[in-house]
């Protein structure tokens, strides 16, 4: 059972296994690896890792496409190597957090080859099997329909996801069990929770209704016919009476299109369904329209806006996850900050502006380095099926190359994949074999060897804000506040706790902001900085990515 709160105090680092660290030379990071590196976390001062899947896979979504949740997969290493692994995180006083994907599994599992062998297999209804009549105009989110004809049966499944990752049907109470059964024997393993893949997905819209066909889109949008469904928070509540309220655990669920009013519902304790989600609106605000790949201008009153509502829709009840970046969001640095001559800069401001927030921070592998996107020329350096897929349907529907891998290089997830940059030496110090992803160019200048050896380094900036969240009450639980929320370039709020206040500024441009807010010059006046990027400039003016925390 849950005995305290510890992951709101929790700071977590997130790790795709497959560009982490290869300890045998195949070319793929696996978990000996990452026990190899176990210090340099600890050193950073994260408390929780959550590791993205590890379990035995076809590898058609790079691990969401889950063939065994019981066994691990075969270039990663074995049962044995997760437990030393999970053994390893807890001497250091640290918690391993796994992933949890039970939306879909892959077409390899064996609850779907039993569902596709025969109609009248009792799998059959483990997954949403229908005939080409009762299908609908929906898209793959991967690009594609979203339904398969499978010719052993003749009728169609439903996958969301890549065709190699049919979903689940949780209204079939046996999966529903047979997930808990998986679900209790990592938790008795001794791991520490789970991040949820698409968990609102779980409960969706069983009439299947078509979707309007927009913009000239080759499929119908399913909108909100398969995510924060009839009976997901029914399903949420079962999974914790059956399960999670057993252990002392985190969860967080990632729920796009969850609005703040779902996250209230989702994080309330009183629910007893998850503590905390991942909101995917302040992603967003960089594409004009929903479609991701449809760039426009960051506008900074916008995000302002959206993650004040967050921290002010979830102040008194839930908690937020606070996050820039993650396997499937492009760096941080090379989107929302500058990746050139102010990349050191840059990305410290952006840390401070995430950390000091109310929340537990995520930080997503390299992010502490400041590792930026990555502009491959040749199509074929990119891996990633979502944009492979991409790149096939706009082609089809007239965009011009350049114009298709301008939204690669600005929003592609393999800008997140590329390989770790440890050091200068070869393949950034990743791998002795041909590395699975290209790495990025920039190894040279930007890997955590140089960072290590640098005491004014993203690093260790890093590293002090942690520090910050572990010694001042207010960083974790004060009131928040946000400032000055029509500038165009300043980014700033309070926060408060039994009297004490802190402030936090942020400049997201290359160009110097005068302040000239009196109440925020009077605090200026009377703080103490806590934290900044850049000392000794003027305090009423803040310099190109400049950020500075006082402490009033």
């Amino acid at each position: 059972m849950k005995t305290s709160d510890w992951w709101k105090q929790s700071v977590v680092y997130q790790i795709y296994p497959k560009s982490f660290n290869d300890s045998n030379g195949d070319g793929i990071g696996d978990i000996q690896g990452i026990i190899e590196k176990l210090d340099y976390l600890k050193k950073l001062g994260i408390d929780v890792i959550w590791l993205s899947p590890i379990y035995d896979s076809p590898q058609d979504d790079n691990g969401y496409d889950i063939r065994d949740y019981r066994k691990i997969f075969t270039q990663y290493g074995d049962m044995e190597s997760f437990d030393r692994l999970l053994q390893e995180v807890h001497a250091r006083n640290m918690k391993l957090v796994m992933d949890l994907v039970v939306n879909h599994t892959s077409d390899e599992h064996e609850w779907f080859e039993a569902s596709r062998a025969s109609k009248d297999s009792p799998y059959r209804d483990y997954y949403f099997w229908r005939d080409e009549e009762n299908t609908n105009n929906w898209g793959s989110i991967f690009g594609g329909p979203a339904w398969q004809l499978d010719e052993e049966t003749g009728e169609y499944y439903l996958h969301l996801f890549s065709k190699k990752q049919p979903d689940l049907n949780w209204e079939n109470a046996n999966l529903r069990q047979d997930v808990y059964d998986m679900m209790t024997f990592w938790l008795d393993k001794g791991i520490d929770g789970f991040r949820m893949d698409v968990i609102n997905f779980i409960s969706k819209n069983t009439d299947f209704p078509d979707g309007p066909v927009k913009n000239g889109d080759l499929y119908g949008d399913p909108e909100n016919n398969f995510c924060n469904g009839p009976r997901v928070h029914e399903f949420l509540r079962e999974m914790n009476r059956e399960v999670l309220g057993k252990y002392d655990i985190m969860t967080v669920g990632e729920m796009p299109g969850a609005s703040i009013e779902d996250a209230q519902i989702y994080t309330d304790p009183k629910n007893r369904e998850v503590d905390m989600i991942f909101t995917f609106e302040h992603m967003n605000l960089d594409s004009d329209g929903e479609n991701k790949w449809d760039l426009k201008t960051l506008y900074l009153p916008d995000l302002k806006k959206n993650m004040a509502a967050w921290q002010n829709g979830l102040q008194e009840t839930g908690w937020n996850s606070l996050y820039w970046n993650n396997h499937d969001q492009p760096r941080i640095v090379s989107r929302f900050g500058n990746d050139g001559a102010y990349r050191v800069r840059s990305a410290k401001m952006l840390a401070t502006c995430l950390h000091m927030m109310k929340g537990t921070p995520y930080i997503y592998q390299g992010e502490e380095i400041g590792m930026t996107n990555v502009h491959f020329n040749d199509l074929a350096d990119y891996q990633d099926i979502e944009t492979l897929n991409m790149y096939r349907d706009r082609i089809e529907q007239g965009f011009s190359h350049d114009a298709i891998m301008k939204s690669i290089y600005t929003k592609g997830r393999d800008n997140a994949r590329t390989p770790f940059q440890w050091d200068s030496s070869e393949n950034a110090g990743f791998t002795t074999g041909t590395p699975w992803l290209k790495v990025n160019p920039r190894y040279v200048e930007i890997n955590s060897e140089a960072a290590l050896q640098d005491d004014d380094s993203i690093f260790y900036y890093y590293q002090t804000l942690i520090r910050l969240r572990k010694e001042i009450p207010a960083v974790v639980y004060g009131s928040f506040k946000l400032l000055l929320p029509k500038h165009e370039a300043i980014f700033a709020y309070e926060r408060q706790l039994d009297g004490e206040k802190l402030v936090t500024i942020c400049n997201f441009s290359a160009e110097a902001q005068r302040i000239e807010d009196e109440q925020l010059l009077t605090d200026i006046a009377r703080g103490q900085v806590l934290i900044t990027n850049l000392e000794d400039t003027d305090s009423n003016v803040l310099e190109a990515y400049q950020a500075i925390v006082y402490k009033i």
